[in-house]
């Protein structure tokens, strides 16, 4: 079954259209927390995760990279500063509160040029053909409704030899860590959310997501047949966190 998530909102079953109709949703309610909420919920660990995913990327100044569901630009300004000021760099995400928070960021780090930000669906971008070398998305991709069909985008817009990087929630394999993490999962972080960004039910979901999000065999399968080669998967932080790769056929 292609796109098994896209009838689950966490663990509350959905038609296809609520579920990315309720994902907005949580986006506009936490876009100004989010970052902050980010920092309280990993511990500040979230940004050594993000400056992981940019040295294995090795960023180029002289390549094109797309950035899905980067609204807050913590992965495009990372790119911008491993590169040059005239990198191209396009910012996508499907929630225009998120991307309003990107925007102000960017002004306030003195980037007033450089960006490009598109309001887009990860599963039908508004973007052209073999545009990209680098296609990122960081804990985007489970919220996605059509998971698939947001990999096959992603083979579309890159570059023959373009390179995919997917910055994701994953699975414990350590029984006693995985106890430990789920504890800490479902009884802090709903409440931290409801302490910081007043809204306790949008960290229940994200807590839920990732719970349902593939496994990194699994992914990598469905990258595959997505149209990737060359996939792997590097587990991060004992599995909390996976950075997934794959590959455009040249």
């Amino acid at each position: 079954m292609n796109n098994p998530e896209k009838t689950w909102f966490g663990d509350i079953p959905v038609t296809p259209e609520e579920k990315t109709a309720n994902v907005l949703g949580v986006f506009d309610s936490v876009a100004r927390q989010y970052d902050v909420m980010n920092d309280f919920m990993s511990g500040g660990v979230h940004r050594l995760w993000k400056d992981r995913l940019i040295r294995m990327i090795r960023p180029r100044k002289n390549h094109h990279y797309l950035d899905v569901a980067g609204g807050t630009g913590d992965i495009a300004f990372r790119l911008r500063k491993a590169t040059a000021p005239d990198t191209h760099i396009t910012v996508s995400d499907i929630n225009h509160s998120m991307l309003s928070v990107g925007r102000d960021r960017a002004l306030d780090k003195g980037y007033g040029d450089g960006f490009e930000w598109v309001t887009g669906n990860a599963e039908s971008l508004p973007l052209p053909d073999n545009m990209y070398d680098v296609y990122t998305i960081a804990f985007g991709l489970r919220n996605v409704t059509h998971i698939d069909e947001a990999l096959k985008e992603a083979v579309r817009v890159l570059k023959p030899g373009g390179r995919f990087f997917c910055l994701e929630f994953s699975h414990v394999n350590n029984p006693m860590l995985a106890k430990l993490y789920d504890t800490y999962s479902y009884t802090i972080i709903p409440k931290v959310g409801k302490l910081i960004a007043n809204d306790e039910e949008s960290y229940q979901y994200l807590v839920e997501s990732i719970r349902k999000f593939p496994k990194p065999h699994a992914l990598e399968e469905r990258m595959e047949n997505a149209g990737f080669i060359r996939t792997k998967s590097t587990p991060l932080s004992l599995g909390i966190v996976c950075i997934h790769e794959g590959w455009v056929g040249a």
